[in-house]
């Protein structure tokens, strides 16, 4: 009876995780990435990528990494041990502005959001070796005039990533106002915060550096195959009462979510002249604009352990590791999963051109969208750099070089897909681990506002360019809000929108009682996630007022909850719920585990008795000594 009892209990909870979106965050441990290195055994198998790349994940990255030698990994920097994966994206550098040397600006860490979305399908664990490609990194003009999404592609193009730039105070605005992308990036129409390329301002939002935003569709062909990474994904479409679905015959796979976050303000002393008139960054792959930035993975995931997470864990952003029921565990924090770069060259100092010998390109630079460069010889690393003209990609070269879901740079639809095969080059294990450790702790938020490229559309466009350039029509989908918070001596003062919108109206009787914790277990439970739409104070007030509750609650932004009573009862800084409403940007709807809390007529149940919150830290070690330390959940 019992065991009747539990399996009832089991299949409920699955089904009901069909009927709405339930999430969990990958996150990641140790000293930096795994490397950095001029490596992508997705686009260029066998020998170094045309630009580098920043890797996080298992030690056995290299040339001619796949599934299978993944999973013979000695360590990952996943904190889940069932996770033995490959996660990698384009290095950002730095031009300085005086100098005109490039450096490598410093990555603070990165999150990989996995969301389970509402469906009519099953959402299976990806198939070992699974290849993912989202982005393009031949883009160097606009994807989007409007700078917005549309997380459909049945509604129209969509287009990968995002850059989201956290600030004190918008005005002016991070990217230039009525900017078409021709000379600057473009701002979110529906947010203040995200757009498309580098942002012209300094991401200074308490203490909130520039973070690049990549979807990942989550629709797999079989058909395709594994290694075919330009026709085997797209994104689901909408199949009515809020669900995704995919297209008969694929497999509904976890929606994966990338965001690199980049320490980008440490050098506005460098780049103060910039401001509001230029960018000084550029991704390894020669962009100045922002446009392409992309992603790639392979999945090295024990299918089991990511289908136990998929059917019952819902566990948002205290983290997949957080999981009930892992069987094989979670990873030591204290040590650190690091290997050599196979490619001995010099990638970081001072450097006259990029590794690769990417040109720059884009806005000031000039060109439109490249072909895809040829990997050039390797230096060796004690070489100094050269400063001689080096030869530069034509036109109409292959897409040997291109990192996309799409065929976007391919000049012939027949081209084979790329086989990757085992090699025994993977890269070597890596030192002891360390247990130098930084305190650390990041705040997320989970509600949509730009995302991925479907994987099959592409065709050519003119450009200014007097030679044929190759472009990419891209669909528009939503990615997702998240916020970073430090813990610092020096932290500048709450947000201007945060000061305001504590001052709100009284809405429907209720006033607001000030920012309270919340938690895994929902401190307001009486209602939680009402469909609103996009949620601002006003509309959950009413709603929660409407159903008979005293106290309602926004949170991240975008979540709504109702309920009589609070518990736990723990009262913040009121500059701990400072996230912009969707549905109202004047507003401010709470944080990460932080509730912008209205009460009926101003009293709050119990809160003569609230304490306030100590925060909770977990350990994260930086790539190098610092003296910021961030609160990471």
């Amino acid at each position: 009876m019992l065991f009747t009892t539990v399996l009832a209990a089991l299949v409920a909870s699955v089904a009901a995780a069909k009927d709405k979106r339930t999430f969990a965050v990958l996150r990641h441990y140790g000293k930096g990435p795994l490397t950095t290195c001029r490596a992508d055994p997705i686009v260029s198998p066998g020998g170094p990528s045309a630009h580098v790349h920043t890797v996080m994940g298992a030690s056995n990255f290299g040339f001619s990494a796949t599934g299978e030698s993944l999973r013979q990994s000695e360590c990952t920097t996943a904190k889940v041990k069932g996770d033995l994966s490959a996660y990698w994206f384009p290095t950002l550098y730095f031009q300085d502005p005086e100098t005109k040397l490039l450096e490598q600006v410093k990555m603070f860490y990165m999150n990989v959001y996995y969301f389970f979305d509402a469906t009519n399908d099953d959402i299976k664990a990806f198939p070992l070796g699974l290849q993912i490609v989202s982005g393009n990194a031949m883009l160097r003009t606009t994807p989007s005039k409007s700078g917005g999404g549309n997380l459909d592609p049945s509604k129209g193009p969509v287009q990968p990533a995002q850059i989201t730039c956290p600030r004190s105070n918008f005005n002016p605005p991070s990217w230039p106002a009525g900017s078409d992308g021709s000379t600057a990036g473009i701002q979110d129409p529906n947010n203040t915060g995200q757009g498309i390329g580098f942002p012209f301002q300094d991401c200074d939002g308490y203490a909130s550096p520039m973070r690049v935003d990549v979807h990942f569709p989550s629709c797999y062909d079989p058909s395709a195959g594994l290694t075919n990474y330009r026709n085997n994904m797209k994104f689901p479409t909408d199949a009515g009462n809020g669900k995704l679905d995919c297209p008969k015959g694929w497999i509904h796979v976890p929606h994966m979510f990338f965001e690199t976050y980049w320490d980008t303000h440490a050098l506005l002393p460098r780049f103060q002249n910039l401001i509001g008139k230029a960018s000084p960054f550029v991704f390894a792959n020669g962009d100045t604009t922002g446009f392409s930035a992309h992603g790639d993975f392979i999945s090295g995931w024990d299918e089991d352990e990511l289908q136990h997470i998929i059917d019952t864990c819902d566990a948002g952003h205290a983290g997949i590791h957080s999981c009930p029921g892992l069987k094989l565990g979670v990873n030591d924090d204290s040590g650190s999963c690091e290997i050599k770069c196979p490619v001995d060259e010099v990638i970081d100092g001072k450097l006259e051109k990029l590794p690769g010998n990417n040109p720059l390109a884009g806005w000031t630079h000039g060109g439109g969208n490249l072909p895809a460069p040829q990997p050039v010889p390797v230096p060796s690393a004690s070489a100094a750099p050269s400063t001689a003209p080096q030869p530069q990609p034509q036109p109409g070269a292959g897409e040997s070089g291109s990192d996309s879901s799409s065929s976007e740079s391919s000049p012939s639809p027949t081209q084979p897909a790329v086989e990757v095969k085992p090699s025994s080059s993977a890269a070597p294990p890596p030192p002891p681990p360390s247990s130098t450790t930084l305190v650390a702790v990041t705040v997320q938020a989970d509600k949509p506002s730009v995302a991925a490229v479907d994987s099959v559309t592409s065709q050519a466009a003119p450009t200014p360019e007097p030679s044929p350039q190759l472009t990419t029509v891209y669909e528009t989908v939503t990615v997702w809000q998240t916020k970073t918070v430090y813990q610092d001596d020096s932290k500048p003062a709450p947000t201007q929108l945060a000061q305001n919108g504590r001052k709100a109206n009284d809405i429907a009787g209720f006033k607001y009682v000030g920012c309270y914790k919340d938690s895994s277990k929902r401190a307001l439970s009486g209602e939680v996630l009402p469909n609103l739409g996009l949620v601002s104070n006003t509309n959950c007030v009413n709603y929660c007022a409407s159903k008979g509750f005293s106290v309602a609650g926004t949170e991240y932004g975008g979540e709504c909850y109702c309920g009589n009573s609070l518990s736990p009862l723990e009262k913040l800084d009121d500059d701990k719920c400072s996230m912009a409403c969707k549905g109202d940007a004047n507003q401010t709807c709470g944080d990460d585990w932080a509730l912008t809390l209205y009460a009926k007529g101003g009293e709050l149940p119990g809160a003569g008795a609230a304490k306030r919150h100590a925060h909770h830290h977990y350990l994260h070690t930086a790539r190098a000594p610092s003296r910021r330390h961030h609160l990471r959940r």
